[in-house]
């Protein structure tokens, strides 16, 4: 990765960490546990956790709880995110 490359990705991650600043406060918590998540399971991806955002902010606009958007298993939302992007990029 050049050093180009680097300098963008950080911004935006940072930009990414900034817009999850402004989701209600579950919303927040739920995204930094999936975020550890994937973390946890080698995917650090910023175009996931992107796609996340934009469906936590879809949700937020929606006046929709988190749990609503993601189902009581955070976990198998997760997942199937995952599944989703991989099958995307193919």
């Amino acid at each position: 990765m050049k050093f180009k490359e680097i300098i963008e990705e950080k911004k935006e991650w940072y930009a990414l960490q900034n817009a999850v600043k402004k989701l209600p406060k579950d919303y927040g918590i739920v995204y930094k546990e999936i975020q550890r998540y994937f973390f946890k399971i080698g995917v650090s991806d910023l175009q996931v956790l992107g796609e996340l955002l934009a469906i936590f902010e879809d949700g937020v606009k929606r006046n929709q709880a988190v749990l609503d958007v993601t189902g009581k298993d955070v976990a198998a939302f997760s997942d199937s995110l995952l599944d989703q992007e991989e099958n995307f990029d193919k």
